[in-house]
């Protein structure tokens, strides 16, 4: 491969020293050249002979053009003739356009004639880079031609891409069955086409002062793919962004924050309604068992727990301070901290950035920077971290513990989550609040959970992320192990909008973000009620074992709905084989309908429930049970739940271990009966055909990412 790069670092090179933004077409078939990205073959021959050689072996039809300095218009000087099929007619052209030269201008100075391979036809399509400021260099596919600006139908992966990726992308784009052949038109080869997106891909990586490449059109046919131009521009001042840390690293000073032994409260006050007093009551009345150490300039005691000026004058060690001062106070307290070897500093003051004062929020990254001590905010509510009834935080203590991790930007998200968690019985392992991300950012908290046994799920909400490359590569490997959520804020451009005013940061291109966190793995949330409900539900759920799904539902209506939901969610219904239809159809009155979903009727007693889901579970053909409930007096809601978690429980005890959603449709009863089977192991929705179906969508989206199914 050293050639290769030295090949293209002589082109660059050159540029460099011409002080030129873009490379000429000749310098970027080198470059494509030396990648082995396939360009049209080209050559400039000296006689007749050596034009029918050359053409012969590039294959027909060539194109041939006069090569001389001092003929500026080819055609009008006849010196262009094209679509040349034989050896013998190109050795002809040979001579004709010498002969039109020489007629044209008798003194030319004549350098030989170019020989060109012509493509012909296949289907038109793009490949390409750009380098994005959150993400750094991804690689880019969509169709040729005009319909690429009218469509935008594009898609992102960072590069470098693996092969696999590269295919994916083929399919990523929404007119993906044009390249299958429609209408007559052949099937592109496929591997040629991810090909070329591999090798552009390594070429941005290894040259990352090529800011922007585009090989439009490409022309894909049944045999190869072949761009027939080339466009490349640099930027020599370009720098990707630095490493991250090492995870080793992350975790050491995330272990001590998170979990401390002892904690100070910068500006603990006495007095209620104060945010430092707050803090205190929360440490005490959450449970905290380590030290507590308030820091105030005056005060001998507050809340019972001595006092001190500094956190200087403690005498023991202290793994994270918590503040609670104002913005204008924090880098000379931070500082105090960073002599003491504190670790970490939760920075819940805003009046920083967010405020129009970014000259604040730099001096306290240089602090932390000089001293080594990692910041969380500022502009926060703090955190929680219940496995050690830890609520470094000024909203209310909180103890429903769980495992599941949850972390947003903003602090009106963040009392959401509180709430929710609260209200739903959903046990969290932490609540975290992100605000300005100074320092500690989404890759940092993935870091710690990833290898926290109190957490199984770690769900996000975020409007901008500082270094998307490092995101998505702590996600490829934590996702591996325990689903990642994502509630992207600032999809579309007004939300974008009120991103930017909240914090200073833009929301990129959605596409990027949406394939980006494709390739990692990530589930992305689309409202903030379903980044809860995924959260919620996605653990407790058994990791399904095949794609298929079955529907087993006493209203029709119902059926229907679930079906839609099933396509929206990239869930397969299974097809039924007749032996199973047979199966299901001995407990089911005659009028109901055969087939997936399994419509056992309205009038149905208990039984048919019973019977019908426990076949469900049974048959090893079938992956996952959708269950829609329709509320009548012969199956009271409370009967039904009942009955199910029973069912639930037995077949496991042989064995049989699914995962199986309900939907319940009927008066109030249902609300409860909704509850029950969820403390039980089966996520249920009262009113609603689409959040049970989203939240099987999301543990099969992550099951299929991690390799499992």
């Amino acid at each position: 491969m050293s050639n290769s790069k030295d090949a293209v670092r002589k082109v660059l090179d050159q540029v460099k020293a011409d002080n030129r933004t873009s490379l000429t077409a000749p310098e970027g078939k080198l470059v494509c050249d030396a990648y082995g990205i396939p360009v049209p073959k080209e050559g400039v021959a000296k006689s007749a002979g050596e034009a029918g050689k050359m053409a012969s072996s590039m294959g027909f039809p060539v194109v041939m053009k006069i090569v001389s300095p001092d003929i500026l218009h080819k055609t009008e000087a006849g010196g262009v003739i094209v679509g040349l099929k034989t050896t013998e007619e190109a050795e002809k052209a040979y001579e004709t356009i010498l002969g039109n030269a020489k007629k044209y201008k008798s003194d030319a100075k004549i350098e030989g004639v170019q020989v060109q391979q012509m493509l012909a036809g296949g289907t038109e399509v793009i490949v390409g880079s750009i380098t994005d400021g959150s993400f750094g260099k991804l690689v880019a596919f969509g169709l040729g031609g005009v319909l690429v600006e009218v469509l935008k139908d594009i898609t992102f992966r960072l590069a470098p891409a693996t092969k696999e990726d590269a295919l994916s992308m083929l399919d990523g784009i929404q007119a993906h069955e044009i390249l299958k052949g429609v209408r007559g038109g052949e099937p592109v080869n496929r591997n040629a086409l991810a090909d070329v997106i591999v090798k552009v891909s390594q070429l941005v990586t290894d040259f990352p002062e090529i800011v922007e490449l585009d090989l439009n059109p490409v022309f894909a046919t049944p045999k190869d793919a072949t761009a027939a131009d080339v466009r490349i521009v640099v930027d020599f001042a370009y720098k990707p962004k630095p490493k991250p840390r090492p995870t080793d690293e992350i975790v050491a000073a995330m272990n001590r924050i998170m979990q401390p032994k002892a904690v100070a409260v910068v500006g603990a006050s006495a007095e209620d309604g104060k945010i430092g007093n707050s803090v205190m009551k929360n440490l005490i009345n959450g449970g905290y068992k380590g030290e507590i150490y308030p820091i105030h300039p005056k005060a001998a005691e507050i809340l019972g727990y001595k006092a001190y000026k500094s956190v200087k004058d403690v005498p023991g060690v202290i793994d994270v301070a918590v503040f609670a001062i104002p913005a204008k106070f924090v880098a000379a307290a931070l500082t105090e901290c960073g002599e003491k070897k504190i670790p970490g500093a939760v920075l819940i003051p805003s009046g920083f950035a967010e405020a129009g004062a970014p000259e604040l929020q730099a001096e306290i990254v240089e602090v932390g920077k000089k001293y080594d001590i990692r910041l969380m905010g500022p502009n926060i509510y703090g955190f929680y971290y219940t496995p050690a009834n830890l609520c470094a935080t000024f909203c209310t203590a909180y103890d429903v513990k769980g495992h599941a991790a949850l972390s947003s930007q903003s602090g009106g998200i963040g009392m959401a989550i509180i709430g929710f968690s609260r209200s739903a019985k959903m046990g969290v392992s932490a609540i975290v609040g992100l605000g300005n991300k100074s320092d500690i950012d989404e890759d940092d908290l993935l870091a710690f959970f990833e290898q926290d046994p109190n957490t199984n799920l770690i769900a996000q909400h975020c409007e901008d992320l500082k270094d998307g490359r490092a995101f998505a590569e702590a996600a490829k490997r934590v996702s591996k192990k325990k689903p990642v959520v994502v509630l992207k804020a600032g999809r579309t451009s007004a939300g974008a909008k009120a991103a930017s005013s909240h914090t200073g940061a833009l929301a990129g291109n959605d596409r990027i973000y949406e394939d980006v966190f494709k390739q990692s793995g990530v589930i992305r949330a689309r409202s903030l009620r379903q980044l809860l409900e995924f959260a919620r539900g996605v653990p407790v759920l058994p990791t399904p074992k095949g794609e298929n799904v079955l529907i087993i539902t006493g209203a029709g209506g119902s059926g229907v709905l679930l079906s839609d939901s099933c396509v929206d969610n990239g869930l397969s219904l299974m097809s039924m084989p007749p032996d199973l239809d047979a199966a299901f159809r001995k407990f089911i009155p005659p009028f109901g309908a055969a087939g997936n979903p399994v419509d056992i009727t309205g009038g149905e007693p208990p039984i048919t429930y019973v019977n019908t889901v426990k076949l469900g579970l049974s048959d090893e053909r079938i992956h996952a049970l959708i269950l829609g409930y329709w509320h009548t007096i012969v199956t009271p809601p409370m009967v039904f739940a009942r009955n199910m978690v029973e069912v639930k429980k037995e077949m496991e005890a042989k064995g049989f271990v699914k995962p199986m959603v309900a939907s319940l449709a009927g008066d109030v009863e249902v609300e409860e009966a909704a509850e029950y089977l969820y403390q039980n192991g089966i996520p249920a929705y009262a009113y609603s055909t689409e959040l049970p179906v989203e939240v099987l969508g999301a543990k099969y989206k992550w099951a299929r990412g991690a390799g499992l199914l």
